[in-house]
């Protein structure tokens, strides 16, 4: 994103950033110029089409250069008058948040309706907190939001880390009994609907302790029999706690998965296949849960994990190694996305980490 951002070329290509593909799409729409927005193979197989039929409808000129509502974009940016749009409530958030955030700078500015429900609402508050933390006032009334014409204002902003970065100590936590861990720069009350996972832990035996620079965690703590969810609300934490479900042997049945399907890989099918490797059979029901009934095969002798250009698999399996004792990841630059020092933190946490041809 920073790079786009600072790019002069006509040409930006954000690799297997899906955030930025989303928003980038809606900035590039309302800023005079011209660019061609595209990104990894994986990204040329991610939809679009919801966010680009929005962005037509009040004026934008986007084009597909491949196949029909998918990237590569061509965009012709200008000034937008703005007006009404109505979206299907069961769509990316992201779809949602970039409408939004270019809102303001429409002419009459945006009446957004959401039909149906809402999936992942806490992406969408988010969103909106940040604009009001920035100057720009939305009402949101029913399935409605109407954000008028305003400029933003700059400010200076503390940017909180990032709860679902966390997850994956949290995790760790919970398969070290003895797991003491500090994370920096996380607040009490967060606008982050992963900070839900502080919550959630518990029922894994993590006990989380705040303090004036952020949280202190550790395991040992009573650990639940079944850990049974809705998702539908914070979908990036579903490889997490499937991983350390199995780990500890612990059944689960996860709802509101759907959205998985469309991330960076398709990942109720890439857990299905990685945790196989470790013996462990995942079902999954409707395309919208994930159940492990405790199910088992002969687990893989020194598994290898592939990591489909997405990082949340890379960093969800890592903890295996704290039960297997080692573990194998491919590809493992894809964290260069969300958590680029991640491999780093883990040696300076006392990690042996190993890289292989």
């Amino acid at each position: 994103m920073q790079a786009a951002l600072h790019n002069e070329s006509e040409i930006l290509n954000i690799g297997a950033a899906g955030t930025a593909m989303r928003f980038l799409t809606a900035y590039l729409s309302i800023t005079p110029g011209e660019w061609t927005l595209t990104g990894s193979e994986r990204m040329k197989q991610r939809p679009i089409r919801i966010l680009v039929d929005a962005l037509r409808s009040i004026g934008a000129s986007i084009n597909y250069k491949e196949k029909e509502g998918y990237p590569p974009l061509h965009i012709k940016g200008k000034h937008l008058e703005g007006g009404s749009i109505s979206l299907e409530g069961g769509i990316s958030s992201q779809y949602i948040s970039a409408l939004l955030m270019v809102a303001p700078s429409l002419t009459n500015g945006l009446k957004l309706e959401i039909s149906g429900n809402l999936i992942s609402t806490p992406y969408v508050k988010l969103t909106l907190k940040l604009m009001k933390d920035f100057g720009v006032n939305a009402v949101w009334e029913n399935n409605t939001i109407n954000i008028p014409h305003q400029n933003y204002h700059t400010i200076p902003f503390c940017v909180e880390a990032d709860w679902s970065a966390a997850s994956y100590w949290y995790e760790m936590a919970a398969l070290d009994e003895n797991a003491r861990i500090g994370l920096q720069g996380l607040f009490t009350n967060s606008y982050q609907g992963d900070s839900k996972v502080a919550v959630l832990f518990k029922q894994l035996g993590v006990s989380t302790r705040f303090t004036e620079d952020g949280v202190i965690i550790t395991g040992g703590g009573k650990k639940t029999e079944r850990f049974e969810y809705d998702f539908i609300n914070e979908p990036d934490l579903v490889q997490t706690f499937a991983v350390t479900c199995s780990m500890l042997d612990i059944p689960f049945h996860f709802k509101g998965v759907q959205s998985l399907k469309i991330k960076e890989t398709d990942r109720i099918e890439a857990l299905r296949k990685e945790l196989k490797k470790l013996g462990i059979l995942l079902e999954e029901s409707d395309g919208t849960s994930l159940i492990w009934a405790g199910k088992r095969s002969e687990p893989i002798s020194n598994p290898v994990i592939d990591t489909y250009e997405d990082h949340r698999m890379a960093m969800s399996f890592m903890p295996v190694a704290l039960i297997n004792k080692q573990i194998t990841i491919r590809n493992p630059h894809v964290v260069s996305k969300s958590y680029p020092s991640f491999w780093k933190d883990l040696r300076s946490s006392g990690f042996a980490i190993q890289e292989i041809a």
